[in-house]
């Protein structure tokens, strides 16, 4: 790492000549001693746009001033307030409009599409899952194969990690649904992993998964507004996401779903079924008999959540407005720059688990120390750094492109030089 350059003024370079670098001004930054945080948590939780104040109160004044007519009189009608961000999700997503719908939370969601498309059979029961899967995917899977009789013991299959490696290769995941392909029923991936931050190659899962005759569904709290994506190119049965993370909704924010184009007809698919999912034309006639709307919106339940659709409507203006493609060019430079320092100062006291290649990864590297990275981290802390600590011992950091700096990632570096020099570290060959 000789010819890397330390100074401080590369990295005013590179954020002088940053096209995305005002959009750092859009957001609140929590305070440390009276000084903005470096935040590199948004893997986690995202900052609050600050115009999702007065896109709030928008709201707040309607209801005050209109009460119920709100639902067709306000200036964003609650009746259809989904809607008005289904265009931008969809672009997020590399969708069509009408196989996207905002609803519910995250795990609310991935237990709906489970009860829509794992059906197993005794000869097709297995669900995929990735190792290290997040315990929501790893909870909600046991519980759909109780929930059909089978021992999640034997009915879950968790890709298996080679020998010292922690991120999956590509050629074993489509070995084992290829060897496998007969008994599996559902696929689920994280499109990003949360512990690793590895970026899986979807397309060629849900192909692979397509020609086995398995059903395909990706999770992508991690992944959306991280990464590009193309679901209907890609062509999964359907994905799922929580918006409070790199989409910056809020803790708790409103969920979304993805549901393929060739579902969207099928009235035989099995679902939970509320007033919301029913076809618009009947839907007010309050008859029995469900008939499911075209596309993803028919497996909403209820009405829109319109007070934090309101906050995921102000971010996703920025999303919109920035575009997915400068993002991502901007999110492989800064991940990138900081995983130069990171080699630059590890001295072999720590490994950055997450893939090399900027296409396998988003925008979080996470680092596994040999010892003593708890106490790292909570130099760091002191320092004002806020990260993302997972136990036993990796850090996890996301410099978002949307509101993080290149100088945020070399203040960052000296604050980490100062924490290594200070804390008991070994070295990993050490172990």
């Amino acid at each position: 790492m000789s010819s890397f350059d330390t100074s401080p003024e590369q990295a005013a370079h590179l954020d002088q000549n940053d096209p995305l670098r005002g959009y750092r001004k859009e957001f609140h930054f929590p305070k440390h001693e009276g000084k903005e945080v470096l935040y590199f948590c948004g893997n986690s939780l995202g900052l609050q746009p600050k115009q999702a104040q007065s896109y709030l109160q928008a709201e707040l004044d309607d209801w005050a001033n209109m009460g119920v007519e709100g639902h067709t009189q306000a200036r964003h009608p609650w009746l259809s307030y989904h809607k008005t961000v289904q265009d931008q999700i969809a672009e997020l997503c590399g969708a069509k409009q009408h196989e996207v719908v905002v609803m519910n939370a995250l795990t609310v969601n991935l237990n709906l599409m489970m009860v829509s498309f794992y059906r197993p059979t005794p000869q097709r029961y297995k669900i995929v899952l990735e190792a290290r899967a997040f315990p929501s995917d790893q909870y909600a899977a046991e519980m759909q194969a109780r929930f059909h009789g089978y021992d999640p013991a034997d009915a879950i299959l968790e890709l298996p990690l080679r020998e010292g490696e922690f991120t999956h290769r590509t050629e074993d995941i489509l070995k084992l649904i290829q060897e496998q392909g007969s008994q599996i029923a559902l696929i689920l991936i994280g499109g990003v992993n949360y512990y690793s931050g590895q970026f899986f190659e979807l397309d060629k899962i849900a192909e692979a998964g397509r020609r086995a005759g398995a059903v395909v569904g990706f999770d992508l709290a991690h992944a959306i507004g991280n990464v590009p994506l193309k679901l209907h190119e890609w062509g999964p049965d359907f994905a799922v996401w929580c918006s409070y993370k790199y989409l910056n909704s809020g803790p708790g924010g409103v969920s979304g779903v993805f549901v393929h184009e060739r579902h969207e007809l099928n009235q035989q698919l099995p679902r939970f079924a509320g007033w919301w999912g029913n076809d618009e034309g009947t839907r007010f006639q309050m008859r029995p008999g469900f008939e499911a709307q075209r596309g993803a919106a028919g497996w909403q339940m209820s009405n829109a959540p319109v007070l934090p659709m309101a906050v995921h409507r102000a971010s996703l203006d920025l999303f919109h407005r920035a575009g997915m493609e400068a993002l991502r060019h901007k999110s492989e430079q800064l991940s990138g720059y900081l995983l130069a320092w990171l080699e630059h100062l590890s001295q072999g006291r720590y490994e950055v688990l997450t893939p090399r290649n900027p296409k396998e990864r988003g925008c979080q590297l996470s680092v596994r120390f040999a010892s003593g990275g708890r106490a790292v981290f909570d130099a760091l802390s002191a320092e004002g750094v806020m990260a993302d600590w997972r136990e036993p011992d990796v850090i996890r950091l996301a410099p978002v492109p949307l509101y993080n700096s290149f100088n945020d990632v070399y203040a960052f570096a000296q604050i980490l030089k100062k924490a290594l020099s200070s804390a008991p570290v070994s070295s990993l060959s050490d172990r």
